[in-house]
């Protein structure tokens, strides 16, 4: 697979190209080689550099802690990913269609792979220069409780832990109007505010 396409939308020459390969196959396509490990360690290597860029801010912790939380949830991180293409060069198992977090982790999967390609100068450089730091976190829930509440509606909420120790992940089944929504994040709150927004976009357009 030539890679030279992504990493022109990355802005980014990978000297391992094999970090590349791993940080956009998933689990589907092998089981051994996949962007599992990387999706751990981006995570953490993007919290810190957030964390600095915002960091003088505020003064509370808590307001930069919400603020962190917004830049790298997985709605923020499934924007940056469609817009460098990652959603589109992903390489799965055939019949892999449902793994909804799959968009958003690649990017932190690509953040470690930058991380260990190049070092931490070269990775502060790509997500100061992709992530979206002017991301406001829309609040989904809230939202449709509003609208349900004027149409005499309620919404339910099933949410299930379906990951691991190392792979946290929740799964959220939203009933509505006899409708069901579903929604994956590595937190029960992403998860349901996942299957909020599938549900607000659905009765917004019925």
């Amino acid at each position: 697979m030539d890679f030279s396409e992504v990493e022109k939308k990355l802005n980014y020459v990978f000297k391992d190209k094999e970090l590349l390969r791993r940080a956009l196959t998933l689990s589907s396509a092998d089981n051994n080689f996949n962007n599992q490990s990387l999706e751990f360690l981006g995570d953490a290597v993007l919290e810190f550099i957030v964390s600095e860029h915002i960091f003088g801010l505020a003064s509370d912790e808590g307001a930069l802690t919400k603020k962190r939380a917004g830049l790298v949830c997985d709605n923020s991180l499934e924007t940056v990913s469609r817009k460098l293409g990652l959603d589109g060069n992903l390489i799965k198992g055939c019949g892999d269609t449902k793994n909804k977090k799959a968009v958003p982790s690649a990017y932190e999967a690509v953040v470690a792979a930058v991380y260990l390609d190049g070092g931490m100068a070269a990775v502060k450089n790509f997500v100061n220069s992709t992530l979206d730091y002017n991301y406001k976190d829309v609040n989904y829930k809230g939202e449709l409780q509003e609208l349900l509440a004027k149409r005499g509606e309620e919404a339910q909420y099933l949410t299930r832990d379906i990951g691991t120790a190392k792979q946290p992940e929740f799964k959220t089944v939203l009933t509505v109007a006899g409708k069901t929504f579903e929604g994956f994040a590595k937190s029960k709150q992403q998860a349901e505010k996942h299957a909020a927004q599938s549900a607000l976009a659905y009765l917004k357009n019925n």
